[in-house]
Protein backbone atom coordinates (compact mmCIF):
# COMPACT_ATOMS: atom_id res chain seq x y z
CA UNK A 1 0.00 0.00 0.00
CA UNK A 2 1.46 3.37 -0.95
CA UNK A 3 0.36 6.99 0.29
CA UNK A 4 1.82 10.26 -1.04
CA UNK A 5 0.83 13.95 -0.30
CA UNK A 6 3.04 16.85 -1.03
CA UNK A 7 2.34 20.55 0.36
CA UNK A 8 4.36 23.98 0.29
CA UNK A 9 5.39 25.89 3.12
CA UNK A 10 6.45 29.00 3.24
CA UNK A 11 10.20 29.22 4.47
CA UNK A 12 13.41 28.30 2.82
CA UNK A 13 14.79 24.95 2.19
CA UNK A 14 17.54 25.09 4.50
CA UNK A 15 15.23 25.99 7.32
CA UNK A 16 12.44 23.45 6.32
CA UNK A 17 15.28 20.82 6.32
CA UNK A 18 16.96 21.69 9.78
CA UNK A 19 13.23 21.37 11.54
CA UNK A 20 12.27 18.20 9.37
CA UNK A 21 15.41 16.32 10.15
CA UNK A 22 15.67 17.30 14.49
CA UNK A 23 15.05 13.97 15.44
CA UNK A 24 15.01 14.58 19.08
CA UNK A 25 12.56 17.27 19.01
CA UNK A 26 10.07 14.03 16.94
CA UNK A 27 11.68 11.38 19.47
CA UNK A 28 9.74 13.97 22.61
CA UNK A 29 6.94 14.47 20.71
CA UNK A 30 6.08 10.59 20.15
CA UNK A 31 6.91 9.85 24.40
CA UNK A 32 4.50 12.56 24.72
CA UNK A 33 1.92 10.95 22.95
CA UNK A 34 2.49 7.56 24.49
CA UNK A 35 5.19 5.71 22.35
CA UNK A 36 8.06 4.37 23.71
CA UNK A 37 11.41 5.45 21.67
CA UNK A 38 14.81 4.50 22.03
CA UNK A 39 17.65 5.33 19.99
CA UNK A 40 20.33 3.22 19.40
CA UNK A 41 22.94 5.01 19.02
CA UNK A 42 24.03 8.36 21.41
CA UNK A 43 25.87 10.21 18.33
CA UNK A 44 23.10 12.89 17.85
CA UNK A 45 24.11 13.89 14.68
CA UNK A 46 22.23 12.60 11.60
CA UNK A 47 23.64 9.63 9.61
CA UNK A 48 22.62 7.19 7.33
CA UNK A 49 22.41 3.91 9.66
CA UNK A 50 20.84 5.97 12.60
CA UNK A 51 18.13 3.76 14.47
CA UNK A 52 15.44 3.48 16.79
CA UNK A 53 13.47 0.61 18.33
CA UNK A 54 9.33 1.80 18.85
CA UNK A 55 7.07 0.55 20.96
CA UNK A 56 3.40 1.76 20.36
CA UNK A 57 -0.36 0.31 20.76
CA UNK A 58 -2.20 0.23 17.55
CA UNK A 59 -5.81 -1.07 16.89
CA UNK A 60 -5.82 -2.42 20.01
CA UNK A 61 -2.48 -4.65 20.27
CA UNK A 62 1.28 -3.69 21.67
CA UNK A 63 3.19 -3.08 18.43
CA UNK A 64 7.11 -2.74 17.97
CA UNK A 65 9.24 -1.77 15.07
CA UNK A 66 12.98 -0.81 14.28
CA UNK A 67 12.88 2.48 12.50
CA UNK A 68 16.24 3.08 10.60
CA UNK A 69 17.50 6.17 8.30
CA UNK A 70 18.48 4.58 5.29
CA UNK A 71 19.14 7.64 2.94
CA UNK A 72 20.25 11.25 4.47
CA UNK A 73 20.91 13.72 1.88
CA UNK A 74 21.59 17.14 3.21
CA UNK A 75 18.58 20.10 2.43
CA UNK A 76 16.66 17.29 -0.48
CA UNK A 77 15.81 13.93 1.10
CA UNK A 78 15.47 12.20 4.47
CA UNK A 79 14.48 8.16 4.06
CA UNK A 80 13.39 5.46 6.85
CA UNK A 81 13.05 1.93 6.61
CA UNK A 82 10.73 0.19 9.03
CA UNK A 83 10.85 -3.06 9.79
CA UNK A 84 8.59 -5.03 12.12
CA UNK A 85 7.16 -8.72 13.19
CA UNK A 86 4.36 -8.23 10.62
CA UNK A 87 4.64 -5.41 8.00
CA UNK A 88 8.52 -3.56 6.38
CA UNK A 89 7.87 -0.02 4.92
CA UNK A 90 9.90 2.96 3.11
CA UNK A 91 9.09 6.16 4.10
CA UNK A 92 10.80 9.47 1.99
CA UNK A 93 10.58 13.09 2.78
CA UNK A 94 11.74 14.98 -0.02
CA UNK A 95 12.02 18.63 -0.09
CA UNK A 96 12.39 21.29 -3.15
CA UNK A 97 13.05 25.05 -3.29
CA UNK A 98 9.81 26.58 -5.14
CA UNK A 99 11.37 30.18 -4.64
CA UNK A 100 14.02 31.50 -2.06
CA UNK A 101 11.16 31.48 0.89
CA UNK A 102 9.02 28.71 -0.32
CA UNK A 103 9.46 25.07 -0.21
CA UNK A 104 7.54 21.99 -1.22
CA UNK A 105 7.76 19.28 1.04
CA UNK A 106 6.65 15.46 -0.53
CA UNK A 107 5.82 12.67 1.43
CA UNK A 108 5.77 8.89 0.90
CA UNK A 109 4.90 5.87 2.39
CA UNK A 110 4.67 2.42 1.15
CA UNK A 111 3.84 -0.48 3.27
CA UNK A 112 4.38 -4.28 2.45
CA UNK A 113 3.23 -7.45 4.59
CA UNK A 114 5.64 -9.94 5.83
CA UNK A 115 3.03 -12.37 7.29
CA UNK A 116 -0.60 -13.19 7.37
CA UNK A 117 -1.76 -10.41 10.33
CA UNK A 118 0.11 -8.37 7.98
CA UNK A 119 -1.63 -8.77 5.09
CA UNK A 120 -5.36 -8.69 6.72
CA UNK A 121 -4.05 -5.29 8.49
CA UNK A 122 -2.94 -4.15 5.16
CA UNK A 123 -6.43 -5.24 3.93
CA UNK A 124 -8.25 -3.61 6.16
CA UNK A 125 -6.38 -0.34 5.42
CA UNK A 126 -7.54 -0.97 1.94
CA UNK A 127 -10.49 -0.80 2.29
CA UNK A 128 -10.54 1.99 3.91
CA UNK A 129 -8.53 3.47 1.68
CA UNK A 130 -10.33 7.21 0.65
CA UNK A 131 -10.55 7.75 4.49
CA UNK A 132 -6.67 6.57 4.71
CA UNK A 133 -5.69 8.98 2.10
CA UNK A 134 -7.40 11.77 3.10
CA UNK A 135 -5.95 11.31 6.96
CA UNK A 136 -3.01 10.94 5.48
CA UNK A 137 -3.01 14.02 3.62
CA UNK A 138 -4.80 16.08 6.49
CA UNK A 139 -1.68 14.81 8.65
CA UNK A 140 0.96 16.29 6.45
CA UNK A 141 -0.53 19.26 5.63
CA UNK A 142 -1.05 19.66 9.43
CA UNK A 143 2.51 19.31 9.72
CA UNK A 144 3.60 21.27 7.00
CA UNK A 145 1.82 23.99 8.72
CA UNK A 146 3.01 23.45 12.27
CA UNK A 147 6.26 23.63 10.76
CA UNK A 148 5.45 26.87 8.68
CA UNK A 149 4.28 28.20 11.98
CA UNK A 150 7.23 27.27 14.19
CA UNK A 151 9.72 28.56 11.97
CA UNK A 152 8.40 32.07 11.35
CA UNK A 153 7.42 32.97 15.28
CA UNK A 154 11.33 32.16 15.44
CA UNK A 155 12.65 34.22 12.53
Amino acid sequence: MELASKEDVDAPLAEVFAAISDFASFERSAIRRGVEVQRLSDDPTPQVGMAWDVRADFRGKPRELRLELSNYEPTTLIALNSDSNSLSGKGQIELLALSPRRTRLSVKVKLEAKTLSGRLLLQSLKLARSKVNKRFKHRVAEFASLTEDRLNRSA
